[in-house]
Formats: structure tokens, sequence, C-alpha cells
């Protein structure tokens, strides 16, 4: 049975700034009930991640797929000596070594992941194999070969060096390139591991964190009316 909306004409895309704690899903379904629309995403942040979530409406939909292959800038922070089987901070640590480099090997490391590189897949993933979702299988304590697929780096930049196993780096990146497994990589390459601690993505082609809005301000927007304020690129008015 087809889903009926309240709005089914609304047309339109938010630049929506997510906040950690919530799901990309979360977001869309609470826009969802705000907007009356068909709802969907260009590219999901995991719940620890913050920034840049472009929200689709309507027709605009369509759109998801052109909008996930533009670039995409994130800054991480990046733990050295611990490895976790998710990559990141929500994980269970599997191994601690010493972090001893210093910023120059730091940043020797990072250069050479420049131009892109054969990454393979986190289990922690939404990536299906045999038609189960790899974190389905990583969840009932299952593990399954991945091949190794190409990811473009256009930048990758040491911002700062917290000494001594702590730094923050800009990635400037194409599609499906997941930043955890960069953090893990790169521990890797200075022998050491390492995961990701925290992570923000700054835009999403042109739309950019500093435009982006907040979910609690948009329910403050819909409380006064305003809500068409924040949509853009084909949005019309609501209701």
């Amino acid at each position: 049975m087809a889903v009926k909306y309240k709005n089914p004409d609304l047309s339109g895309i938010m630049n929506v700034y997510k906040e950690k704690g919530m799901t990309s899903h979360d977001v869309v379904a609470a826009i969802r009930r705000l907007t009356g629309a068909k709802t969907g995403h260009a590219g999901t942040l995991d719940p620890d991640a913050e920034g840049v979530l472009v929200v689709l409406l309507g027709k605009c939909t369509k759109l998801s797929g052109k909008l996930m292959d533009g670039g995409k800038v994130y800054r991480a922070v990046c733990k050295l000596g611990e490895t976790t089987d998710t990559q990141d901070a929500s994980g269970v640590t599997l191994r601690r070594r010493p972090a001893v480099c210093g910023l120059d090997e730091i940043v020797r490391a990072c250069s050479g992941f420049a131009g892109g590189y054969e990454q393979v897949p986190p289990m922690y993933s939404a990536l299906k194999v045999g038609g189960r979702k790899l974190y389905d299988i990583a969840r009932a304590g299952g593990e399954v070969e991945r091949a190794a697929r190409f990811v473009r780096i256009d930048g990758i930049r040491v911002e700062a060096f917290d000494p001594p196993d702590r730094f923050t780096m800009r990635v400037e990146c194409g599609k499906g390139t997941y930043i955890r497994t960069l953090c893990a990589d790169i521990g890797e390459e200075l022998g050491c591991g390492a995961h990701m601690e925290s992570l923000v993505r700054l835009s999403v082609g042109k739309y950019s964190a500093g435009d982006a809005v907040t979910l609690g301000r948009l329910r403050e927007l819909a409380a006064q009316g305003r809500l068409s304020g924040a949509i853009m690129d084909g949005g019309g008015p609501i209701g």
C-alpha cells in the first residue's frame, strides 16, 4: 500500500546539522513528521558523528545518488595506540600499542593516502553481503571477507597534534570513504594502530556546516510557521 503524505507535492533540500546521539534515520523521520513530505538523505552519518546531513524532500529524493557522488569534507580526531572492533570510540578495544611517533611521522603517514587508496570496508557498516548488512553479521559475532575498493582522497591535512597520541585531520574525499577506516589504516601505517575518536562532516558538495540548521531550530521554525525558509533548491510552501 502506498504511503500517504500530508504534503505529497512538497519538494526541496534541507541542510541539517545532525548532532551527536542521533541516527540519520532519526533526523529524517523527525523532518518527515514536521513537513508531511516524503523524505530521504544524501549520505549517512554514524550516531556518534555530527555535521552536515543533506535531507531531501519529495521529488528531490531522486537526487540522492547525484549528491552522494559529490565531494565531502570531514574533520576527524584520531586516537593512536588503540584499535577497536568498530574502528571508532564506540567499540571494544582489541589491542593497545605504544604511540611513539611525532608530528613529522604523522604528517608523512597521512600524506601517503593522498589521491586515494584501496580501502577495505569495515564490518560495522551498512554494506550488504549475501543480502545481509555487515553490521548485523558483526553484531552476531561473525565476520566475512570484504573486497577492497578504491576511495578517492582529494586532500588530507593534519591540523593539530596533541602529544603523545592524538591528532586532528581534515579530509576531503569522494563517495564511499570510511573516515574511521582511514584513521585505522593510518594507525597501521604508523605501526601503533588507531581509531577515530570523533568526526564532524563539514560539507557535502555546496552544503556546509556553517549554513546548516539543527533539528531543534527546525522545530522552532515549524512552531512559528516559518519552516519553508529552511527549504532550499526547489522548496515550496508547507501546508
